[in-house]
Order: structure tokens, then sequence, then C-alpha cells
């Protein structure tokens, strides 16, 4: 839709990390590599941004040939066409220094969000239009509380949670296109969804942020 930044037309991003040899990460059996682990929450930002399905995707995956990397691919890049023509463009790594940011460039002006996948560390927005730059910064929440509380409430209640897990299959179809596409070397369609409730701010709940908690025989991914 049409807000301060104009028409939106352009979601891109780059969500990356180094992952040490051997982390569950880059263990393809156990589900690993980028796209599965991090390119799913730029496949799922660019889903709610645009508030649409893409219609069409195409991927390239790439590998430094290092040992760490022999189940799973290094990096993704991949683009995906939304109704309207807007492009999505992300990439994602485990073998490049830590960023996490997107950003969103419509008609008339640009807003970006740094650390944009994190939860552990503050978000800062910052929306440029004609030149002019506005920043926010987002402290840090308990992201997991209120899904903990909202799911358990959907339970106790016979509710449909929201998102509820067709959220998590569409995200899922996606990436096996990419996968597709990246194995082929083509563009693969993908077939209209119908609408899907999203959730709206009057469901937002916040939490204050918690401590991390101590760790036992775990090592972040970058460690």
């Amino acid at each position: 839709g049409k807000g301060r930044i104009g028409q939106s037309r352009i979601f891109q991003s780059v969500f990356s990390l180094q992952v040490k040899p051997g982390n569950i990460r880059v263990k393809r059996r156990f589900g690993g590599g980028p796209l599965w682990d991090i390119g799913i929450y730029c496949v799922n930002a660019a889903r709610y941004l645009f508030r649409d399905e893409p219609v069409e995707v195409f991927a390239f995956s790439a590998n430094n040939g290092e040992a760490r990397f022999r189940e799973v691919e290094e990096m993704v890049s991949a683009t995906l066409r939304f109704p309207g023509d807007r492009l999505a463009i992300f990439a994602c790594s485990f073998g490049a220094t830590d960023v996490s940011a997107y950003e969103v460039v419509g008609t008339k002006g640009v807003l970006r969000l740094d650390q944009a996948y994190e939860y552990a560390l503050p978000i800062k927005q910052t929306i440029t239009v004609n030149g002019k730059s506005m920043s926010r910064t987002y402290p840090k929440r308990d992201q997991f509380a209120p899904q903990l509380l909202h799911f358990s409430d959907c339970i106790l209640n016979n509710r449909r949670p929201q998102p509820s897990g067709e959220e998590g299959l569409r995200d899922v179809r996606i990436i096996r296109a990419l996968y597709r596409s990246a194995e082929t070397g083509r563009p693969v369609a993908l077939a209209a969804m119908p609408a899907i409730e999203r959730p709206s701010r009057r469901r937002v709940r916040t939490k204050p942020s918690v401590k991390k908690p101590r760790e036992f025989h775990a090592t972040p991914p970058s460690q």
C-alpha cells in the first residue's frame, strides 16, 4: 500500500553470519542450510511488507569450498516477483560477517531496518524521504513470551492461532521453489494463493526484555 515512502516497489535484504564448523546449521540431515535457517526470515519479511504472495522466484546458490560447507550451500541469493511487478531481492549466508538488515524502496522514499531479524539487540528504523532521514530505535523485548501466551490461550479456548501453521507452509513452499530454481538454473512459477489473514496492531502484546540465559553445552553459531 501507499505510505510515507509511497508505493513499495523493492524489498532488499542481507542476513549473514559466520557459522562454526560442525554446527547443526551446516548439517543437511538436520535441516541445515542458510535458506532454511535464516533466509526464511527474509522471505517472511517480504511477504508481510508487500502483504502478498510471490508468483515467481529465482535463486543462485554459492559455495567457497570450505570444509564446513560440505553438506550445505554457503550462501543463496534470491529474487521473488510479487503481483504488481514488485521485486524482493535478498542474500543469506553462513560464510560472511554478521549483517541483519532490510530496506523497502518506495516511489517517494526508503525505509531501512538495521538488526532487522534480531531479538536480543535494539532495532533501528530509518525512513528517508526527499533526502531527509528520521530514525527511531525500538528496544529489545521478549518476543517469545507473548507468542507462548497466545498459543496457550488458543489451546485452552480451542481457537486458531494467528499466525497459524498455514503461514509456515507458505514460507516452505517458497523455499522449496527457490531450491528448485537454484538446481535447474531457471525461474519457478508459483500458483496463486488465497488471501490470508495477517496479524494486525490490535494483536500486539509486549513483554519486557529478559537476560540471556546461561548456556549449557551450547555455543552461538559464530563462535
